[in-house]
C-alpha cells in the first residue's frame, strides 16, 4: 500500500511541473516552400516548440511554444543557424550562400526597406 501511494505522489509531482505556454511571431526571410519546410522544421526541433507556421506571404513565423523550456531568441537563432535571417538574427553569410537558388531572397533590399 505505501509503493502505490509513493508511485502516486510522484507521479503527481511529474505531472503537475507548470507549463507556460506562449504563442508568438516574428518575421524570417525566405521565399518559397523549401524555405517554409525548413524554417518550420528547425523550429520544431526545438525542446518545447508545440506549434509552428510560417507564412510565405507575410514571411511571419508564428510559434507555440512553452516558455518554461525554451527562450524565443533561441529559436531566432537556431533558424539563423540554418540559413534563414529573422528580425533578431541574422544567418551567417557562408550558410545562407549554399541554400538553393530558389531560396535566396535580397538582403540588400530588405535591409534598405527596414531603415
Amino acid at each position: 500500500m505505501k509503493k502505490i501511494i509513493f508511485l502516486i505522489f510522484i507521479s503527481s509531482m511529474v505531472f503537475s511541473q507548470k507549463k507556460d505556454i506562449v504563442e508568438e511571431s516574428f518575421e524570417v526571410n525566405g521565399v518559397c516552400k523549401m524555405c517554409k519546410a525548413r524554417i518550420e522544421k528547425t523550429a520544431f526541433k526545438q525542446k518545447g516548440v508545440k506549434n509552428a507556421e510560417w507564412d510565405i506571404n507575410n514571411h511571419l513565423l508564428t510559434v507555440l511554444y512553452d516558455k518554461s523550456k525554451l527562450d524565443i531568441y533561441q529559436i531566432h537563432k537556431s533558424i539563423a543557424k540554418v540559413g534563414h535571417d529573422t528580425s533578431e538574427e541574422q544567418a551567417p553569410d557562408e550558410i545562407y550562400d549554399k541554400l538553393p537558388m530558389c531560396c535566396l531572397y535580397n538582403r540588400e533590399e530588405i535591409k534598405k526597406g527596414k531603415q
